[in-house]
């Protein structure tokens, strides 16, 4: 692989960061691919992100926004993948407390609905767990899981 420039790597990351939302640490991480120096790096890192081409909150938000809706992601599935993509643990908060219970429960009833018509169990306190260990699996909280365990059965009487 030839080694890039700086120019050339700011124009590369520059055109990627129009696409498609990125954090620093995606962007750092394609320069060492390239096998850019620590030095070079930070300066088309710190050009980056004063032209606002990457900004780790803006893409925080969007992250979470397209996590929990599109994928149906919990609380805690988002969070282990935004530290796993090393966004500051003050934006993570700040970003996740936006979303509201309201969000988790609209997306977490139609899935635990989908999932009890295709679980098999000999009684309902297993049906029960094993619901529960599918929305766990899917990063939501034990107080969101039970909110919505309990309006499922509800709807089901």
């Amino acid at each position: 692989m030839k080694q890039k420039t700086t120019q050339e790597a700011y124009l590369l990351l520059a055109a990627r960061c129009a696409q498609a939302e990125h954090c620093q640490w995606e962007m750092e991480e394609k320069m060492r691919q390239w096998e850019l120096d620590e030095k070079d790096i930070a300066t088309v890192m710190e050009r980056l992100v004063k032209e606002r081409y990457v900004d780790d909150e803006r893409f925080a938000r969007a992250f979470v926004k397209d996590k929990v809706r599109y994928n149906k992601w919990g609380r805690r599935k988002v969070e282990q993948a935004l530290w796993q993509k090393h966004i500051s643990e003050d934006i993570r908060q700040q970003v996740l407390s936006e979303v509201d219970d309201e969000e988790y429960l609209s997306v977490l009833r139609p899935l635990l609905k989908q999932k009890r018509k295709t679980t098999k169990a000999q009684n309902s306190y297993e049906l029960n767990q094993k619901l529960m260990r599918f929305a766990i699996g899917r990063g939501f909280t034990f107080d969101i899981i039970k909110q919505c365990l309990d309006g499922v059965e509800e709807e089901d009487y």
